[in-house]
């Protein structure tokens, strides 16, 4: 499966910066340098699928009725949110494989 490169797409952006946010080992173990919580950026990186899913589906819905006057654009936007879309599920996928392991691993 191929995946695209961290900067394809709005959710290509806040994945990249949900990187540069992870919590940086200190004494304390809390907080980020950024201020944000891992929560909160996997809550703006969903956010971003979440509007690039819809863009796509108000382009497609234009383009059905003719109010779209670029085609190409619409197919741009539609594409760009199905790579969305799959890079979401492979992180998905890796976060899962990763908990399976962490869970099947004995002490």
């Amino acid at each position: 499966m191929i995946t695209p490169s961290l900067g394809i797409g709005p959710l290509g952006a806040s994945i990249g910066g949900l990187g540069a946010s992870l919590p940086s080992p200190s004494a304390t173990g809390a907080g980020t340098p950024g201020g944000q919580s891992f929560g909160d950026a996997l809550a703006g990186a969903i956010g971003s699928l979440e509007t690039s899913q819809a863009n796509a589906t108000q382009a497609a819905q234009q383009l059905a009725t003719g109010q779209a006057t670029d085609p190409t654009k619409v197919i741009a936007t539609v594409e760009n949110a199905a790579l969305a879309m799959d890079f979401a599920s492979q992180i998905r996928n890796q976060i899962d494989t990763a908990a399976t392991t962490i869970f099947q691993t004995q002490v």
